[in-house]
């Protein structure tokens, strides 16, 4: 039996290692250099926003950027492949003088796909090019380190017969902004160093794949944790570290335990939050349509729309003695509607998005004391947290970019200082011919600040932004494209912006 057993594993690993991929096949290579110029205060928001944190937010800018990319498919019909890339810009009036914006390894297995490194993920359920953002895992900052294991596609659930299939991923991943965080904040606000994430999502799709009508439905969540806390009382800092050992990553994982400093009222280990979307979809041998939502949360009670009331004062100590809850209504959400259309060149695609986050579980929160028994949630105050350094990287949302980054902030705080808000985004692309693409995003918002600092008044803005890319291979040489893009703020909330930028990109 053990003969038969070594035989087996030996044959197995004769034949993975002859079926290896060749490493350096299937390569592509990648120049690019872009520079922007702008008058007003900033560079105008679509300029910059959901590009991985790439482009800089001041006002004149440039960088040179150079990557070597191998795919992972490059032979789908292998059982196992290997793929990596590296990805380097060396900017000009950045937050850095130079940095990495990918470096990984992909290893994939089939469906399955393991990926070591820092990578650009892209977002889920939505027109990634198009898309105002997700508003848990979005694409609007630099990517971070993590190990991945994920079902990038999906794999249809046995016994189905494709009517049912999930995909779905689980990261570790640790935060490379130390130095930004401690110079932004000047030595005068708190910031966080050393900081660990997590993240999971998971989507069931329902419906087969090659039928006109199907739904999918999902949660994203994620985790900020592991980190040393610089809280600033005014005249020096104090130090306040987490936890890191493997209890820390198992409650990352639950969205369990506990904060040093939550005190008597405990709260989750670190800073969860997430997403639960969704998606319809119609196909038809000319358009596809979709409606999609995608409601945030920052707990668990804003998770499930339901918080615990039922306590008392007994023995000394608060006990829960009352099957009695609160019972949140659902307003903070945002709802979009896309078209591709599949034969017409000049508007091939569309969106229209709707975003509303000014309930947040309501105004008022107050913890159980023995005085006060009832527990009251409320003021979430979305992307921000008062001991991990909220939900940005680099200065920039992880999230949707309408919740304006801490980058802006000119009184360096990292905090995101309007999270409640009304907005309506559009954003049309097209291929009028072979070698022009384009695409048009513009947004209205109204912000009214947070509920611990609202506005006086709402600030509003309006954002629009304007890219054309030809592919100059007949013109220059192959592989050749340039790039230019316009763009235009005006309001309170980002000031009054004018800008252009101009890209040229070589790619083999």
């Amino acid at each position: 039996m053990k003969k038969v057993i070594l035989t087996s594993l030996l044959t197995i690993t004769l034949n993975a290692f002859a079926q290896s991929p060749d490493l350096g096949k299937g390569i592509s290579y990648s120049i690019e250099t872009s520079g922007t110029l702008s008058d007003g205060r900033h560079a105008p928001f679509w300029l910059t926003a959901n590009r991985y944190g790439l482009p800089s937010v001041e006002r004149n800018s440039a960088y040179l950027r150079g990557g070597v990319f191998r795919s992972a498919e490059n032979d789908a019909a292998r059982r196992w492949d290997i793929g990596y890339g590296a990805d380097l810009v060396i900017p000009a009036n950045h937050t850095s003088h130079f940095f990495v914006q990918q470096l990984y390894a992909d290893v994939r297995w089939m469906k399955g796909l393991l990926t070591v490194g820092q990578k650009q993920q892209p977002m889920q359920l939505k027109n990634n090019e198009l898309s105002s953002g997700s508003q848990a895992l979005g694409i609007n900052a630099r990517p971070y380190p993590e190990i991945r294991l994920a079902l990038p596609d999906y794999w249809d659930i046995p016994y189905t017969k494709g009517f049912l299939a999930f995909k779905g991923h689980i990261a570790f991943g640790a935060y490379t902004d130390n130095h930004f965080q401690k110079d932004f904040v000047e030595g005068r606000n708190p910031y966080d160093q050393n900081v660990l994430m997590h993240t999971k999502a998971g989507y069931i799709r329902i419906g087969k794949k090659d039928k006109p009508f199907t739904a999918e439905i999902g949660l994203e969540m994620a985790s900020q944790f592991g980190g040393t806390h610089y809280d600033y009382t005014g005249s020096a800092y104090q130090k306040e570290k987490s936890s890191r050992n493997l209890k820390s990553f198992w409650h990352a994982f639950i969205g369990g335990g506990a904060d040093s400093m939550d005190g008597a009222v405990q709260n989750n280990e670190g800073n969860m939050l997430g997403s639960w979307v969704a998606r319809l979809n119609y196909d038809t041998p000319d358009a596809k349509f979709g409606l999609y939502a995608d409601h945030f949360f920052e707990d668990h009670s804003g998770m499930f729309h339901l918080d615990y009331d039922g306590y008392d004062y007994r023995d000394g100590r608060i006990k829960k003695v009352d099957h009695r809850y609160l019972v949140y209504p659902l307003k903070d959400i945002m709802l979009g509607a896309d078209v591709h259309l599949k034969n017409f060149r000049w508007v091939s695609d569309a969106v229209v998005e709707y975003l509303f986050t000014r309930y947040q579980s309501g105004p008022v929160y107050t913890d159980r004391t023995p005085q006060i028994l009832d527990h009251i949630g409320g003021v979430d105050n979305y992307y921000n947290n008062a001991i991990e350094p909220g939900w940005q990287h680099w200065g920039q949302t992880l999230g949707n970019p309408l919740y304006v980054s801490p980058i802006y902030n000119d009184d360096h705080k990292l905090e995101f200082e309007c999270n409640r808000f009304t907005a309506w985004h559009i954003g049309i692309a097209g291929q009028p011919t072979p070698e022009l693409h384009y695409r048009l995003r513009a947004t209205w918002q109204e912000g009214l600040g947070t509920y611990d600092m609202p506005y006086c008044n709402p600030r509003r803005n309006v954002s629009v932004g304007l890219e054309a890319c030809y592919d100059a291979s007949t013109l220059i040489y192959k592989g050749f494209s340039i790039g230019a893009a316009l763009g235009i703020d005006r309001g309170e909330l980002l000031g009054n912006n004018t800008g252009g930028s101009i890209t040229i990109r070589y790619e083999r």
